[in-house]
Protein backbone atom coordinates (compact mmCIF):
# COMPACT_ATOMS: atom_id res chain seq x y z
CA UNK A 1 0.00 0.00 0.00
CA UNK A 2 3.19 2.50 0.69
CA UNK A 3 3.84 2.44 -2.84
CA UNK A 4 0.57 3.21 -3.92
CA UNK A 5 0.83 6.21 -2.06
CA UNK A 6 4.28 6.95 -3.19
CA UNK A 7 3.00 6.79 -6.72
CA UNK A 8 -0.49 8.87 -6.36
CA UNK A 9 2.01 11.28 -4.54
CA UNK A 10 4.31 12.10 -7.16
CA UNK A 11 1.77 12.13 -9.56
CA UNK A 12 -0.36 14.78 -7.59
CA UNK A 13 2.86 16.82 -7.35
CA UNK A 14 2.85 16.32 -11.57
CA UNK A 15 -0.32 17.46 -11.70
CA UNK A 16 0.64 20.44 -9.73
CA UNK A 17 3.44 21.41 -11.47
CA UNK A 18 1.55 21.59 -14.78
CA UNK A 19 -1.59 22.83 -13.78
CA UNK A 20 -0.20 25.77 -11.33
CA UNK A 21 -3.50 24.51 -9.04
CA UNK A 22 -4.54 21.59 -6.10
CA UNK A 23 -5.80 18.75 -7.20
CA UNK A 24 -9.42 18.51 -6.66
CA UNK A 25 -11.17 15.45 -5.18
CA UNK A 26 -13.02 14.75 -8.19
CA UNK A 27 -9.91 14.67 -9.90
CA UNK A 28 -7.71 12.64 -7.41
CA UNK A 29 -10.84 9.98 -7.76
CA UNK A 30 -10.26 9.69 -11.14
CA UNK A 31 -6.31 9.49 -10.83
CA UNK A 32 -6.80 6.57 -7.68
CA UNK A 33 -9.26 4.64 -10.68
CA UNK A 34 -6.75 5.16 -13.34
CA UNK A 35 -4.02 3.90 -11.27
CA UNK A 36 -5.92 1.07 -10.32
CA UNK A 37 -7.37 -0.12 -13.44
CA UNK A 38 -3.79 0.25 -15.08
CA UNK A 39 -2.20 -2.25 -12.22
CA UNK A 40 -5.32 -4.05 -11.70
CA UNK A 41 -3.48 -7.61 -11.79
CA UNK A 42 0.07 -6.46 -9.66
CA UNK A 43 0.42 -4.91 -7.74
CA UNK A 44 -2.29 -3.06 -6.49
CA UNK A 45 -4.88 -5.19 -6.13
CA UNK A 46 -6.91 -3.17 -3.19
CA UNK A 47 -10.08 -1.70 -2.36
CA UNK A 48 -9.90 1.90 -1.04
CA UNK A 49 -12.08 4.19 0.08
CA UNK A 50 -11.14 8.54 -0.58
CA UNK A 51 -12.78 11.29 0.75
CA UNK A 52 -12.36 15.42 0.31
CA UNK A 53 -14.09 18.41 -0.41
CA UNK A 54 -15.44 18.69 -4.11
CA UNK A 55 -15.32 21.60 -6.37
CA UNK A 56 -18.40 23.24 -4.27
CA UNK A 57 -16.38 22.71 -1.22
CA UNK A 58 -19.14 20.07 0.00
CA UNK A 59 -17.67 16.72 1.33
CA UNK A 60 -17.42 14.18 -1.35
CA UNK A 61 -16.08 9.86 -0.73
CA UNK A 62 -15.69 7.83 -3.01
CA UNK A 63 -15.53 3.88 -3.19
CA UNK A 64 -13.27 1.59 -5.06
CA UNK A 65 -13.03 -2.23 -6.29
CA UNK A 66 -10.09 -3.62 -6.91
CA UNK A 67 -9.68 -2.74 -10.13
CA UNK A 68 -10.41 0.60 -10.16
CA UNK A 69 -14.11 1.28 -10.69
CA UNK A 70 -15.66 4.09 -8.57
CA UNK A 71 -18.79 5.57 -7.20
CA UNK A 72 -19.42 9.00 -5.27
CA UNK A 73 -21.37 7.81 -1.65
CA UNK A 74 -22.47 9.36 1.23
CA UNK A 75 -19.92 7.01 3.30
CA UNK A 76 -18.22 3.87 2.93
CA UNK A 77 -16.50 1.25 4.48
CA UNK A 78 -13.60 -1.26 3.08
CA UNK A 79 -12.01 -3.76 4.39
CA UNK A 80 -12.94 -6.97 6.01
CA UNK A 81 -15.01 -5.27 8.10
CA UNK A 82 -17.06 -3.98 6.13
CA UNK A 83 -19.52 -6.29 5.89
CA UNK A 84 -20.41 -5.60 9.62
CA UNK A 85 -20.09 -1.97 9.54
CA UNK A 86 -21.70 -0.70 6.19
CA UNK A 87 -25.72 -2.24 7.49
CA UNK A 88 -24.78 -0.18 10.73
CA UNK A 89 -23.72 2.66 9.25
CA UNK A 90 -26.75 2.23 6.94
CA UNK A 91 -29.19 2.10 9.59
CA UNK A 92 -27.53 4.99 11.75
CA UNK A 93 -28.00 7.56 9.29
CA UNK A 94 -31.35 6.37 7.97
CA UNK A 95 -29.98 5.78 4.13
CA UNK A 96 -32.67 5.19 2.08
CA UNK A 97 -32.58 1.89 -0.32
CA UNK A 98 -30.74 2.71 -3.83
CA UNK A 99 -33.51 1.20 -5.72
CA UNK A 100 -35.89 4.61 -4.67
CA UNK A 101 -37.27 6.76 -7.56
CA UNK A 102 -36.55 9.66 -7.80
CA UNK A 103 -33.19 9.28 -6.08
CA UNK A 104 -32.79 10.56 -2.68
CA UNK A 105 -29.75 11.99 -0.41
CA UNK A 106 -28.52 9.52 1.41
CA UNK A 107 -26.22 11.38 4.08
CA UNK A 108 -27.94 12.26 7.53
CA UNK A 109 -26.08 15.07 8.45
CA UNK A 110 -24.05 15.06 12.07
CA UNK A 111 -21.50 17.19 13.76
CA UNK A 112 -17.65 16.20 13.77
CA UNK A 113 -18.27 14.80 17.44
CA UNK A 114 -21.13 12.37 16.05
CA UNK A 115 -19.23 11.29 13.36
CA UNK A 116 -16.34 10.31 15.40
CA UNK A 117 -18.22 8.70 17.94
CA UNK A 118 -20.18 6.95 15.08
CA UNK A 119 -16.39 5.80 13.47
CA UNK A 120 -15.50 4.53 16.79
CA UNK A 121 -18.45 2.46 17.20
CA UNK A 122 -18.42 1.01 14.13
CA UNK A 123 -14.90 -0.36 14.24
CA UNK A 124 -15.47 -1.57 18.12
CA UNK A 125 -18.46 -3.20 17.31
CA UNK A 126 -16.97 -4.59 14.21
CA UNK A 127 -13.71 -5.74 16.11
CA UNK A 128 -15.48 -8.03 18.33
CA UNK A 129 -16.93 -10.35 15.66
CA UNK A 130 -14.22 -9.90 12.95
CA UNK A 131 -10.67 -11.71 13.42
CA UNK A 132 -9.22 -9.44 10.91
CA UNK A 133 -9.82 -5.99 11.78
CA UNK A 134 -6.79 -4.47 13.14
CA UNK A 135 -6.13 -3.67 16.59
CA UNK A 136 -6.04 0.34 16.02
CA UNK A 137 -8.22 2.94 14.97
CA UNK A 138 -6.76 5.81 13.63
CA UNK A 139 -9.01 8.71 12.91
CA UNK A 140 -7.84 11.40 10.86
CA UNK A 141 -9.97 14.57 10.70
CA UNK A 142 -9.50 17.40 8.08
CA UNK A 143 -10.91 20.98 8.27
CA UNK A 144 -10.05 24.65 7.73
CA UNK A 145 -8.33 24.37 11.36
CA UNK A 146 -5.80 21.93 10.25
CA UNK A 147 -5.38 18.08 10.26
CA UNK A 148 -6.30 16.08 13.46
CA UNK A 149 -5.44 12.56 14.27
CA UNK A 150 -7.34 10.42 16.86
CA UNK A 151 -5.86 6.83 17.61
CA UNK A 152 -7.77 4.99 19.35
CA UNK A 153 -6.40 0.89 20.58
CA UNK A 154 -9.45 -1.69 18.92
CA UNK A 155 -9.45 -5.67 21.36
CA UNK A 156 -6.23 -7.07 20.89
CA UNK A 157 -7.23 -10.55 21.12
Amino acid sequence: MKALQKLLAARHLIYQHQHNKQMSCPAMGQLLSNTLYYKRFFPYYTFNVLGGLDNEGKGCVYTYDAVGSYERVGYSAQGSGSVLIMPFLDNQLKSPSPLLLPAQDAVTPLSQSEAIDLVKTCFASATERDIHTGDNLEIVVLNAGGIHREFMPLRRD
